[in-house]
């Protein structure tokens, strides 16, 4: 009996390991035939950054790949001892990325929970509309909810954020992904010499960290740019055909027409219609007319630019009086210079610009948008400092805040649009003292915008500047010497802009100087003649406020040259 009972017991333990040894064979087996038909299940690279790293099967960094790549992927085919990563192909070869870098929605591919605003910008209501949701200063925390889209590169163009009760889009390329980046400056060094001398603000305030300019390839601007100036007036426009004819004979190959002037309208624009129904009722021209005028000039070949000045509109005031700068006691608007002048910190002015400038390319084909009178009034020092203006200050910036946020909304807005965006600077603003009372600080401004269009004209500098005497007599002399301040600031511009420099083509002003010289054709050219030889071979744009035809005759064998070959 007890040999019995041992010998069953051998078959048992026997029968126990065949059964293991069975079910291992069948673990095996399914797992090779799982793996074998297992299909290939298509998944995206996800991350907090724009690329990530995929490894060899030491798990060591082998190559790059960016963020929401499509990749093919067998959830079976894992690395040996490790199931936290999946054995991806890419060009013939064999690496291993990690689940948490697979997801398989798209709208997923981003990881980042929180980004900290590091360039002060603004929230937009969405990704395709420009209105203005809130004001977004520096370190300000953003929760992420959601993207527009990611470039090839793995860069996102425009987060969803939510910031205090508010929800609305930015542009990724401001934020950064920790307050301690986001608190961080950039080429702060080269300005820390400038002095707030005059009330136009701290520089240290201001942003420089490097901006990409832009070149469209369905826009072409010209490598240098020749352009007359031609008001909006009916009696320029409606003679259009005679300006493209005098310009067929000459270098020039541009032409700035009025959008908008202070007081001038071009036509009868909708945005107007909405917003300043004031501007629109004194229109120079109807919508047909000025479009049949624009495109005479574009058919001609001729690259548009289309002139918008900002904060100086009395009709805007007379129809928006809350957004202007007012007087403190009465609160009503200030008259500065014989004229109302929007503030430059309010948005909803920013907002009207822009929509006119957007109107402006999408009606009419304008390849460039130029901003004049992108500044706050000059010569009110004693005005603040005895507390009789009140310039409405809502988010407490310095001017010189304000005038670079600004551009740097608009010209977001406009790039969306494939235009460029050029300002209009004071001559003033090249100097390497101080930022200028009304806010415009050179470096600054050519940092964020494609073309920086200063007005050096000989008549608005005072007696003896640079040493010369009476330079509006000596425009070669005087625009040689102020080219050479020009050349250094924008040595201290990170992303520096076309340097396209307004010239002088009107007579001396009587004002300025009763025995002052006419400006002829040798005046035009001896400016245009010191602004290349030091450098500044961006181009240059006429300025005559009547855009008269006869002395732009006068003027014709100084357009004739292309100083850019000379």
């Amino acid at each position: 009996m007890a040999k019995r009972r041992k010998v069953s017991i051998k078959k048992i333990i026997r029968f126990i390991i065949l059964l293991i040894i069975i079910a291992v064979i069948i673990f095996f087996i399914t797992k090779l035939t799982k793996n074998l038909f297992a299909e290939n299940k298509t998944m995206y690279i996800s991350a907090t950054t724009s690329q990530i790293d995929l490894y060899d099967e030491n798990l060591k960094p082998a190559i790059k790949i960016f963020r929401g790549e499509e990749v093919k992927i067998k959830e079976t085919d894992t690395l040996k001892d490790n199931e936290d990563y999946l054995k991806v192909n890419i060009d013939n070869k064999t690496y291993y990325v990690s689940k948490d870098n697979l997801v398989s929605n798209q709208k997923k591919i981003i990881k980042e929970e929180k980004v900290y605003v590091r360039t002060p910008t603004v929230l937009l209501k969405s990704e395709d509309s420009i209105e203005i949701v809130a004001n977004l200063s520096k370190e300000t925390e953003l929760q992420v909810l959601s993207y527009d889209k990611v470039d090839k590169q793995g860069n996102v163009n425009m987060y969803k954020v939510k910031q205090g009760g508010e929800e609305g889009y930015v542009y990724s390329k401001y934020t950064t992904l920790t307050k301690e980046e986001s608190a961080q400056t950039y080429n702060m060094e080269k300005h820390t010499k400038i002095k707030n001398l005059y009330g136009g603000g701290d520089v240290k305030k201001l942003d420089f960290f490097p901006v990409e300019k832009i070149k469209f390839s369905e826009n072409k601007m010209p490598e240098a740019v020749y352009s007359l100036y031609l008001n909006d007036t009916s009696s320029v426009l409606s003679k259009v055909d005679d300006y493209i004819e005098l310009a067929k004979d000459t270098k020039i190959n541009a032409f700035v027409v009025d959008i908008k002037d202070n007081g001038a309208i071009g036509y009868e624009s909708e945005v107007m219609k909405k917003i300043s129904p004031t501007s629109y009722k004194y229109a120079n021209n109807s919508k047909e007319d000025y479009a049949k005028a624009i495109k005479k000039l574009k058919d001609a070949g001729f690259y548009l630019i289309g002139r918008i000045t900002v904060f100086k509109d009395d009709y805007y005031v007379k129809d928006h009086p809350e957004n202007a700068i007012v007087k403190k006691n009465t609160t009503d608007p200030y008259k500065i210079g014989s004229s109302y002048w929007p503030t430059a910190y309010s948005r909803d002015v920013w907002y009207y610009n822009v929509s006119l400038a957007l109107e402006a390319i999408n009606e009419f084909g304008f390849n460039e948008i130029n901003f004049d009178y992108v500044r706050f009034p000059d010569r009110t020092q004693s005005l603040e400092k005895n507390n009789i203006i009140d310039f409405k200050n809502q988010y407490n910036e310095d001017k010189v805040e304000a005038i670079q946020n600004f551009l740097r909304y608009a010209t977001d807005a406009i790039h969306e649009k494939g235009a460029y965006v050029s300002v209009d600077v004071f001559g003033e603003s090249s100097n390497s003292y101080y930022t200028t009372a009304y806010g415009q600080y050179w470096p600054a401004l050519s940092n964020v915008v494609d073309v920086i269009s200063a007005m050096p004209y000989p008549d608005h500098f005072a007696n003896n500047s640079y040493g010369i005497n009476k330079p509006w007599n000596h425009p070669y002399e005087l625009i040689s010497a102020w080219s050479k301040e020009v050349v250094k600031r924008q040595e201290d511009t990170t992303s520096k802009a076309i340097v396209r420099t307004w010239v002088q083509s009107y007579n001396v002003q009587s004002w300025v100087d009763p025995t002052g010289i006419e400006y002829n054709a040798e005046e035009v050219k001896a400016q245009i003649t010191a602004l290349f030889e030091n450098g500044l071979t961006g181009g240059y744009i006429t300025w005559h406020s009547r855009s008269n035809i006869e002395k732009y005759k006068k003027q014709k064998s100084a357009f004739q040259i292309d100083y850019l070959k000379e």
